[in-house]
């Protein structure tokens, strides 16, 4: 897109700066693995988990020493519409859930030994109401954008990107009904499980959003900030902040991922250092997952959101590691190598 002088364009002018992968890293670890003990690929998907640390942390021997969980937290003016099976003041009893402890998110990131990071994104000032009007101005958009990418600051070695707030697999769909196209009712799930109203009701909401800004969608930065949440623009936020200092990133479902489209759109390669944490059973995430070129990493039929998907595919990813560090090689172990 031609620069305009407007917010988003310093968004844009970040893309040539992205740094790619290593490919000597990626090398270095593939010879090391030829030597531990156990026949070529025969762990599979753990040996590519690997190789992509190695990749987009530039380091031949990458580590997972300060994991952290991000969760952004988000309400949408949409919710008006009954599209959620829960009132919106949810969002904030989970906030302080979160806050004390008690979510799923808290007891899987406890067990894998992950931090985790709740950002609340103004809660008491809904978006609009994207069937209505655009969620938020250019200036509000990238200055959410702009928190994102502050928001990871601290020395995390990988980032799993989360999210809660009631309406937002409404936004989501949106999201996924403008980039792609097709029927509403392709993109529309249950959320938080609606009924069959309440699942009329959210097909007509993002019907009705879509039709509204359909002049303006072609542009993903513009199709953000009118379809999209805070915590959207948040976590496209983070994913690139996340892309320029080297840091691994793991999605979570549904919602996450429509932030990670929305980049994919404006470039294939912002995302080239994520990776799918799970697929999601909500709404058609295997099918948005196939758009960008994601093979998750778990099929558990979750649909929690909190970046619980992303938090289990911690606990995968640190025992991919574990295997590639502290295995034997075959000199060590004295065991005869192929002959």
């Amino acid at each position: 897109m031609a620069a305009s002088g407007l917010p988003f364009d310093d968004i844009r002018n970040l893309l040539p700066m992205m740094p790619p992968a290593s490919d000597i890293c990626v090398d270095e670890v593939r010879a090391r693995d030829r030597e531990l003990t156990k026949p070529p690929g025969a762990l599979g998907r753990l040996e590519e988990i690997v190789e992509f640390l190695a990749a987009w942390q530039g380091r031949s021997q990458p580590s997972v020493l300060r994991p952290l969980v991000a969760v952004f937290v988000a309400n949408h003016g949409v919710a008006a519409r009954g599209v959620s099976a829960y009132p919106q003041t949810v969002t904030r009893a989970m906030l302080e859930n979160f806050a004390a402890g008690g979510a799923a998110i808290n007891q899987i990131c406890a067990t894998f030994d992950i931090g985790l990071k709740v950002f609340e994104l103004a809660l008491d000032i809904p978006t609009r109401d994207i069937t209505t009007d655009a969620a938020m101005d250019e200036a509000a958009c990238a200055a959410t954008f702009a928190f994102g990418m502050e928001a990871i600051a601290g020395g995390s070695d990988l980032l799993a990107l989360g999210e809660m707030g009631i309406a937002n697999t409404t936004i989501a769909a949106a999201i996924y009904h403008g980039l792609y196209g097709g029927k509403a009712s392709d993109w529309v799930g249950r959320g938080t499980g609606v009924d069959d109203a309440g699942h009329a009701r959210k097909v007509a909401a993002v019907e009705a959003a879509v039709a509204l800004h359909c002049d303006h969608l072609a542009d993903p930065l513009e199709l953000m900030r009118r379809l999209g949440g805070r915590e959207i623009a948040a976590m496209a936020g983070a994913i690139m902040a996340a892309r320029m200092e080297r840091i691994p990133v793991i999605l979570d479902g549904y919602v996450a991922t429509a932030a990670a489209s929305i980049l994919h759109r404006l470039d294939p390669a912002t995302i080239d250092h994520c990776v799918a944490g799970h697929v999601s059973a909500e709404g058609a995430h295997a099918e948005v997952l196939r758009r960008i070129g994601k093979r998750p990493l778990l099929d558990l039929g979750m649909c929690l959101g909190e970046g619980s998907g992303a938090a289990l595919a911690v606990g995968l990813v640190k025992a991919a590691l574990a295997c590639h560090r502290d295995m034997a090689t075959f000199e060590q172990a004295k065991v005869p190598g192929k002959v």
